[in-house]
């Protein structure tokens, strides 16, 4: 009887342990066959949209006086004195230097006499002139003293001019002897002092007058870019900025913007074969004459206008082996996309997309490093993404 009921525990324990089994396996497989749901990566996305954009040029140039006069003695002497102050502003007529006048003035005293000996002498044969053509009706004369007279008239009038224009150009020598600015603007140092001697129209410049308001800035651009603009205005992708006279914002050497607008006057018509460029030249007001001639300068020039420009963020563009610009985007099924660009030309921080974009595509600008072509992503919109994140890390307030 013991023995009987010892069997029946033993078998009522392997059932026991094989249905334990047969769940523990049914539990394993039901867990197999069902895989755990992994969550898609997030990645920022900006949506592109078309949008008017400027288009902005930003040139090489320097800075060149609007007028420039050296000035040179017209006749020789010894500087007497100088009346101007180095480097400060003079006006069109001021005297800058005093010539020693005496000799010019002895001049010009002798050509006056000499003016007044002529006249006397032509009033003498005048009168004389005319008494021999009285005479000369009654035969009181003859005519061959009536001719000699009358030829030696002409001549005395021919002898006054001469004498007045002796005496003109004495006077011009004169006030040469008083050099006086011939424009108006700042003058340089002066290269001579009284003292010096100096000869007509020499090669060394007594001093430097230049016009510094308005002052030039000449500006160089490439063939290419401008054959590129003009393209482009005849495909009619761009507009003109404006139908009057262009508008330059002047960059300074220190990165600074300066304050005063200038005006594109002019597009030169040769290409330079050295460098392939053309010359632009704008005028800009200089009233406290900031900029100085020689200076180097950028231009920042609105050419165009395109209606309907595609802009991406620069941190959101890289290059491949080609140097090809390429951009990472999620296409209509959820996956990472490779796409290629034209985009030559940057806007502040970002670039113009010509080619390889359209409106609505999303382009990946954060979290490019951790996917790669042809994942699934869950796109989020950066400015989302970043609420999400200043909501998880709060900034200190302080």
């Amino acid at each position: 009887m013991n023995k009987f009921r010892a069997i029946l525990s033993l078998i009522a324990g392997s059932t026991l342990v094989s249905s334990a089994l047969l769940l523990a396996s049914c539990s394993q497989s039901a867990s197999e066959g069902k895989p755990e749901l992994k969550e898609l990566p997030q990645v920022g996305v900006i949506t592109v949209q078309l949008q008017t954009q400027s288009i902005m040029t930003e040139l090489p140039g320097r800075t060149v006086a609007r007028m420039i006069a050296q000035v040179r003695p017209q006749v020789g002497g010894i500087i007497q004195k100088r009346v101007f102050t180095e480097g400060a502003n003079v006006k069109a007529g001021d005297l800058l230097y005093q010539i020693d006048p005496a000799p010019f003035r002895a001049v010009y005293e002798s050509a006056q006499a000499n003016v007044k000996k002529s006249e006397a002498n032509l009033l003498s044969l005048k009168s004389k002139a005319e008494r021999y053509a009285e005479l000369v009706k009654i035969n009181a004369v003859s005519k061959q003293d009536n001719d000699d007279i009358n030829a030696l008239f002409k001549q005395g009038e021919a002898d006054l001019s001469l004498t007045k224009a002796a005496l003109e150009t004495a006077r011009i020598n004169l006030g040469f002897t008083r050099i006086v600015a011939p424009i108006s603007g700042r003058i340089d140092v002066s290269a001579v002092t009284p003292g010096a001697l100096v000869t007509a129209n020499q090669e060394l410049v007594l001093t430097t007058i230049q016009q510094l308001d308005p002052i030039y800035v000449d500006i160089t651009q490439s063939s290419n870019e401008l054959l590129r603009l003009k393209r482009e205005f005849a495909d009619g992708n761009l507009t003109k900025a404006s139908n009057n006279e262009a508008r330059i914002k002047v960059v300074l050497e220190d990165g600074s913007i300066y304050s005063q607008e200038g005006i594109l006057k002019f597009s030169g018509v040769t290409v330079n074969p050295t460098s392939g460029a053309v010359t632009l030249r704008a005028v800009v007001p200089n009233k406290e004459q900031l900029l100085l001639p020689g200076m180097y300068v950028r231009a920042r020039i609105q050419e165009a206008v395109k209606e309907q420009a595609i802009l991406v963020p620069q941190q959101s563009v890289s290059r491949n082996a080609q140097g090809e610009a390429t951009v990472l985007i999620v296409n209509k099924q959820g996956e990472v996309e490779l796409r290629t660009l034209s985009a030559d030309k940057s806007v502040g921080n970002q670039w113009l997309v010509n080619e390889g974009l359209a409106e609505g595509d999303q382009v990946i600008v954060d979290g490019a490093q951790k996917i790669k072509i042809g994942d699934k992503v869950k796109p989020v919109k950066v400015e989302a993404l970043a609420s999400a994140v200043q909501a998880i890390n709060p900034p200190n307030n302080r």
